[in-house]
């Protein structure tokens, strides 16, 4: 009978120790590290937050009975360095699940799948001094510089010729040249003669229609070279996806995922910590694009549609999203067992429609 006692205590202390294991730990208070990034995590007028990654956390939470406090975070960065020291509980954003972070932190189970896109500005034609660059380049504004010359000397051949044999002349020479610059600019800008005395008869036609030829010839070279250069430009800085960014600078995220592709693909960054300071960098012309995530960036487009911008290009670095954890949290299990329960549910997949509208 002792024995027999022994061995059903014995049970119980393991099942009990079991069942321990199993329960989620109930901390006095978590510290929930959070990075501003739409539609995923965003502040509300209270000083509060909402979004998507948000109203799933806080159902996870519910679910678990934990209590917990938000702590906002300047960078992706920081979000992930704080819980890796153990300041924080839990990395609350749209934080992509990738080799090099889950060397620091633990993940949950995945809740949304995601990648990156490319978004530019809608007007990406070439300004006045990108033509400009174009025509010194091909040659065309050296070939500028000598109709200019030719010009300048028809304007004062033209000037004495008249003053020889045209009494009604202006005598004065600055009146002279004035006048005979307004004929040559006339034909050559506009491919027609201003109006002018026939001194020489059928000859002086023939010299007049021969003028004019070259005047037309003269503005089909500028308008053709001009039309070109612009054309090859726009077609040189047209961003229509990841592989039209390189010889071109992006915007994205202090510590994202987009920063480290960028610089294993060797494109040119320059880090912002939110999206507003990159998309503000983007229209006034500092960079050429933005390299973030896909959900991000689209919805951002979506909620501004004043502003001129687009999200361009496929999906590309497909990539997922959990929560964070310290290395060996309890939490980890429980947590990553809620999300798959919220994913067999359904509920992941309606919350997910609240954020983005139904799939296509």
């Amino acid at each position: 009978m002792l024995t027999l006692a022994f061995l059903m205590g014995l049970l119980a202390t393991v099942d009990l120790r079991a069942q321990e294991e199993e329960a989620p730990p109930s901390p006095q208070q978590l510290k929930v590290g959070v990075y501003v990034s739409p539609p995923f995590v965003m502040r509300r007028d209270d000083g509060g937050f909402t979004g998507m990654a948000v109203e799933l956390w806080e159902r996870l939470a519910s679910g678990l009975d934990l209590r917990f406090d938000y702590e906002e975070m300047p960078t992706i960065r920081d979000l992930v360095q704080a819980t890796a020291d153990g300041d924080l509980d839990i990395a609350l954003t749209n934080l992509t699940i990738t080799e090099r972070r889950a060397e620091r932190i633990d993940f949950t189970h995945p809740w949304y799948d995601a990648g990156l896109r490319v978004m530019v500005n809608e007007d990406q034609g070439a300004g006045f001094w990108d033509v400009v660059a174009g025509l010194r380049e091909s040659g065309h504004l050296r070939a500028y510089g000598w109709l200019a010359f030719v010009i300048a000397v028809a304007t004062v051949l033209l000037t004495l010729f008249d003053r020889w044999f045209d009494k009604d002349f202006p005598r004065r020479w600055r009146d002279g040249i004035a006048e005979s610059f307004y004929t040559v600019m006339s034909v050559a800008t506009s491919g027609k003669p201003a109006a002018r005395k026939n001194l020489f008869g059928w000859v002086g036609r023939i010299w007049q229609a021969l003028w004019l030829v070259c005047g037309i010839a003269v503005l089909a070279y500028v308008t053709s070279s001009v039309t070109s250069v612009m054309t090859t430009l726009s077609l040189t800085n047209q961003i229509s996806g990841i592989d039209d960014l390189q010889g071109k600078t992006a915007g994205v995220f202090t510590g994202s995922v987009a920063e480290e592709y960028a610089r294993e693909n060797g494109i040119a960054i320059r880090s912002y910590p939110e999206i507003e300071e990159a998309v503000t960098a983007l229209a006034d012309g500092r960079i050429d694009a933005v390299i973030a995530d896909a959900p991000v960036l689209e919805y951002y487009a979506l909620r501004h549609p004043d502003m001129q911008i687009t999200v361009v290009g496929r999906i590309f670095a497909p990539d997922k999203y959990g929560f964070g954890l310290q290395h060996t949290s309890p939490l980890t299990r429980p947590l990553t067992v809620e999300i798959i329960g919220e994913h067999e549910s359904g509920a992941l997949e309606t919350l997910r429609t609240k954020y983005f509208g139904e799939r296509e």
